[in-house]
């Protein structure tokens, strides 16, 4: 059996290599004193190989974000069921939410993100425009349950950041920005619980 790396394998390793060591540098040294020279020797890749794969450290950053939300452990998000509950679904995709905000690494990173954003409020902008490329799970599942007539909203975005706020005012910002702990499992049942109620009395 040939074990030679193809072209794609060997691709997808680089890949791989930088965003474990861009992952490290952004912790250690913070946003602005990462570059993209480091990045690559940690990775031990040519500089030309980093910008192949992220045109800006900006681009990185969201790639790590977006990686870490899709590598989370409650696995791939549901999507939408016309033929299910609201409630049920609605839980399961809160539940992986705050899988991720459990994740020491996304909260470290988060705090990377907010530092370098309050010195440079166009770059925060321009890593959250980047991080939303791709419309986040929860707001596409609102929207298509607003489509089929079971979530009166006329702004699913909107409402999915209302119920994203109901969460994250305890299980991200108070670890955050006061290093209080994570949330336990039954923490979580109860916060994901309590926002999917609030969330269905106004909207269901």
């Amino acid at each position: 059996m040939d074990t030679r790396d193809t072209p794609l394998r060997l691709t997808d390793r680089k890949r791989a290599a930088v965003i474990s060591a861009a992952i490290e540098e952004f912790l250690a040294a913070g946003f602005d004193a990462t570059s993209m020279d480091r990045v690559a020797a940690r990775a031990g890749v040519s500089k030309r190989t980093v910008y192949n794969h992220f045109p800006s450290k900006e681009a990185l950053f969201a790639a790590i974000m977006r990686q870490l939300w899709e590598s989370s452990d409650a696995g791939a998000a549901p999507a939408y069921s016309a033929s299910e509950p609201l409630r049920p679904q609605l839980l399961q995709l809160l539940l992986k939410k705050l899988s991720l905000l459990n994740n020491e690494a996304f909260l470290s990173l988060a705090r990377v993100a907010i530092a370098a954003g309050i010195h440079s409020p166009e770059r925060a902008r321009d890593m959250v425009a980047r991080m939303g490329e791709r419309e986040e799970d929860l707001t596409v599942w609102v929207r298509a349950a607003a489509a089929d007539g079971r979530l009166k909203t006329t702004d699913p975005v909107f409402a999915s950041l209302q119920l994203q706020s109901l969460v994250k005012a305890f299980a991200f910002w108070p670890q955050v920005t006061m290093g209080q702990p994570p949330l336990g499992k039954a923490e979580q049942k109860h916060v994901a619980e309590s926002a999917v109620d609030m969330f269905l009395a106004r909207y269901a």
